[in-house]
């Protein structure tokens, strides 16, 4: 995917959160880290622009909630949990840039907890991969590029990466990095 197609993901996205929701005022975004809070900005802007709603924005960080925490072999790069609002009652929207394993995903629902208990959870991600571990699927989607095993996505953002774009990676073409 190039910068027009994120970007045509994106609008689609928006449009179908906000028909989902039938255009609520209760809508919340919430980026996970690193990709998924510019994101979710970009949501925001786009349903402003259709429905002259400005969903808030928040951002998580789900390092301390992962389940493989203590056995990655790297320091992981903390990154700060920013929901200075009340998610109760609200239909809060996870961010995020590639669904996998579901595993993420997880951690984040669990982070979220401490903040309150949101009328409705849906999830939001701009590529969706596959190969579940946990029973969690998308509500919205930009693109599913079904992957084979040594195969990765990466999702280059303008705002974390300078550059931008959607690319399936081979294992070798990895390593090499």
């Amino acid at each position: 995917m190039d910068s027009s197609s994120i970007n045509r993901s994106l609008a689609r996205m928006s449009h179908e959160i906000l028909e989902e929701n039938n255009n609520s005022k209760n809508i919340v975004l919430v980026g996970i880290h690193n990709r998924g809070v510019p994101l979710s900005h970009r949501i925001q802007k786009k349903i402003l622009k259709l429905s002259k709603n400005k969903p808030i924005i928040g951002s998580l960080d789900i390092t301390f909630h992962r389940d493989d925490f203590r056995e990655r072999l790297i320091m992981p790069k903390i990154k700060s949990t920013n929901i200075p609002f009340s998610i109760d009652g609200k239909i809060v929207v996870l961010v995020d840039d590639v669904l996998y394993t579901g595993r993420t995903i997880r951690a984040a629902l669990d982070e979220l907890n401490s903040f309150g208990r949101a009328s409705k959870i849906q999830l939001a991600v701009m590529v969706d991969r596959g190969h579940r571990e946990l029973p969690i699927g998308a509500n919205f989607i930009g693109k599913n590029i079904p992957t084979h095993e040594g195969e990765h996505v990466n999702v280059f953002l303008k705002e974390t990466d300078f550059n931008e774009g959607v690319y399936l990676l081979r294992e070798e073409s990895v390593t090499k990095k």
